[in-house]
Parts: C-alpha cells; structure tokens; sequence
C-alpha cells in the first residue's frame, strides 16, 4: 500500500497501534513495526525512567519505523522533545493537550509531528499550529475521551472536509472493513486500540483479553461526563456500571491500582479502557495475523465495492 501515510511513517501498511497506557511497550510495538505497520511507544503512564528503559529495548527488536507518543497532561519532563528527537524516530504524536505546546519544537528536529484530536474545533487548533496530520479519534473509543464525544462516522467526514493535510482515522476500527470505511471517509491511515489490548503479544493479564473477546457491542461505558477530570470509555465491569450511575469524586484517583487489574488480572481493581469495538472481536490473535488480514480484507473490500457500484468503462 502507498499513500502519504506511508511515506510520511516510512511504513508498509498505514496502520498505526494506538499509544495506550503501560501497555504501548517495546513488546506489543515492536510487533506492530515487525507486521509492517507501526508501533509507537506511549508516555501516558508517566513513567518515563520505564519509557526509557522501552525505548532501548525497542531498539533491540525491530529495525522498522516506530513512533512515540507525548501525552501532554501526563508528561511533565521539561526535556521530553529532546528525548523524542534523540531516539532516532521520525515520527510522534501529540495528544491531551494544546497542540501549540510541542509542534514547533519537534518539527525542529525533523520530526513528522500528528496531533489527535477529538472534534473540528482541536482539528481546526492543530492546523494553525501547524501539525503535519491529524489522528481523529472518535468517541467509541477506548480511553480518555472529550465529554461531547462524536462518533468516527460523523467526526471523520466532517474533520477531511476541513483539511487536505493527512488524517489517521481512530475509533472503532479493528479490521479490513472498518479500514475501508475510514478510508471512504477521507482517511488516508488508521489506528488500532482494543484490537491491540486483545492481540497475544499485548501485555495485558489474560482475563482483560477474554473479557474483550466476551464483550458483546453495548460492553463498554462512558464515564465522567460531566467531571471533573476527563470523560473516558471502558469495560462494563461491577465497578464501572456502578460509576456509570454514580460517577466517582475523582475519575483518575480510580486508575490509582490500574496495574493490579493490567497486569495482575483483578478487573474491578481499576477501570479497563476499552472501545465499543470489542464487540467485534472474538479472538486473541498475533499482531502479524491481524495486520496480514486487515491489509488482505481491505484490499478486498475496495475491490468488490469498485465492481460492484463502480460506472463501467465506455467503449472507445
């Protein structure tokens, strides 16, 4: 495949793994660059001394292209785009926060620089600030969420009609199909999440992963509306069906024990941020199967689309 996502990541396939939490790491990113798409390391855990430590590591793994993403409201290292420049990427994405911030600095050091955005109005932010694309993430997303949150199939059509700059569709998509409608609706790339929770190389406790595979289409919830703190989609668990009821004083003091429900398997320790995707997905896979078939089924897609609705060639 060959667009102007491909050429601005340097990759095979203009698919891109989503930047979550401890779990986007060395081990589930590097899979993604060896599968021909790209993976991208997170900082929205905070850690940055264990980000280092992954960053080295995916230097081991993979000779493909990755990313990073700077997680602006939980990155507070006043040196983090010198970091990001160091690691010999060309690619990063910004997200949760002002897109001002860090464009300009990272395009000074040569970096391709995409800034996810949630509505028109942050579309609209990261283009005069200067951003070389756009992630647009709609609201069935997993993870933390603009509270007014606006379905891909609306947000995504609505965002390519503003902008010719090039635009990673994310939310909802998990396989060749859903690429295909992203793509019709102006994107140019794409960008899995829950798809990558479930993958067999995601380090996540085995019973996040079956609980996604379980997952019928109405599984998941939208917290905090209305605050304080960020609105975010994820797992109907105990814990979140009540918070969808009764939301908790502060959403994030809730992801105090996350780590007991990523890694330890304790699904009401936390809350599992999840997509309304999962319940498309019913098995745990390896990342270069899902990628090969995504690619496979797209190709597919387009092609019966293009004969079926296609206008016939006039004769000469």
């Amino acid at each position: 495949m060959k667009n102007r996502i491909t050429d601005l990541l340097g990759v095979e396939y203009p698919i891109v793994q989503a930047p979550m939490g401890w779990i986007a790491r060395s081990q589930l990113a590097s899979a993604v660059s060896n599968a021909g798409a790209l993976g991208i390391i997170e900082t929205s855990s905070g850690r940055l001394d264990e980000v280092r430590e992954e960053v080295a590591k995916m230097k081991t793994l993979t000779d493909k292209p990755w990313g990073i993403n700077v997680a602006q409201a939980f990155v507070r290292d006043p040196d983090i785009v010198s970091f990001v420049a160091d690691q010999g990427v060309r690619f990063v994405t910004t997200s949760a926060g002002d897109p001002n911030k860090y464009c300009d600095a990272l395009k000074s050091k040569g970096l391709t620089v995409f800034h996810v955005v949630p509505s028109l109005s942050a579309a609209e932010k990261a283009i005069a600030a200067g951003v070389d694309g756009l992630v647009v993430e709609g609201g069935e997303g997993g993870g933390f969420k603009n509270s007014r949150e606006v379905a891909t199939m609306v947000l995504l059509p609505l965002v390519c009609s503003k902008t010719d700059l090039p635009v990673i569709a994310a939310g909802g998509i998990t396989d060749g199909r859903s690429m295909a409608a992203a793509f019709a609706l102006g994107a140019e790339g794409v960008q899995m999440g829950t798809r990558m929770v479930s993958a067999a190389e995601s380090p996540v406790h085995q019973n996040w992963k079956d609980m996604i595979v379980g997952a019928k289409e109405t599984d998941t919830v939208f917290l905090n509306r209305h605050g304080p703190g960020p609105a975010l989609r994820a797992l109907r668990t105990e814990k979140t069906s009540r918070f969808e009821l009764e939301p908790p004083p502060n959403i994030m003091a809730e992801m105090a024990n996350a780590l007991s429900l990523y890694f330890g398997g304790d699904m009401e320790a936390a809350i599992a941020l999840t997509g309304q995707v999962a319940g498309r997905i019913d098995s745990v896979r390896p990342v270069a199967d899902i990628i090969r078939d995504t690619v496979e089924e797209f190709e597919a897609v387009v092609t019966k689309l293009g004969r079926q609705y296609g206008k016939a060639p006039q004769p000469a």
